[in-house]
């Protein structure tokens, strides 16, 4: 389950964002400044974040990027499946049509299992969590 470089950066934006609540809007070019994204690549990944409804934008030279809901607690996992489509440790999890073993396979309640394992870990993380942890450390 390896996350796309896209889902890395789509995480540390809404990190940022959320990060700087106080400075809203954050123009786009700060954030990529302060989480190392390329800028013309996050702008497709805001543009992306915007149409999921994870963000909105303010337009104009006061304009920039906040959180659609300042209240929400979006979770690690909501951003990587938004992104990144479904977590599987292995692709026949996803369609099972496919799988040579057709419902005979050995591995599966195991593939199961760590699939539940890491997508708790996810859905149970929240982007807030992510900023009480850095700055307590």
């Amino acid at each position: 389950m390896i996350l796309s470089q896209k889902c890395q950066y789509a995480l540390r934006a809404i990190y940022e964002i959320t990060l700087r609540e106080s400075d809203w809007p954050i123009k786009s070019g700060d954030i990529a400044e302060a989480q190392a994204i390329p800028p013309r690549f996050l702008e497709n990944i805001l543009a992306q974040l915007k149409a999921g409804g994870f963000i909105d934008s303010k337009r104009g030279k006061e304009g920039g990027y906040m959180l659609a809901n300042a209240e929400r607690q979006i979770t690690v996992g909501e951003i990587i499946r938004y992104i990144q489509g479904p977590l599987v440790p292995v692709h026949c999890m996803m369609d099972t049509a496919h799988c040579e073993l057709q419902g005979n396979c050995p591995f599966h309640h195991m593939w199961e299992r760590a699939r539940d394992a890491v997508l708790e870990v996810y859905d149970q993380t929240t982007v807030r969590d992510l900023i009480a942890s850095s700055e307590s450390a």
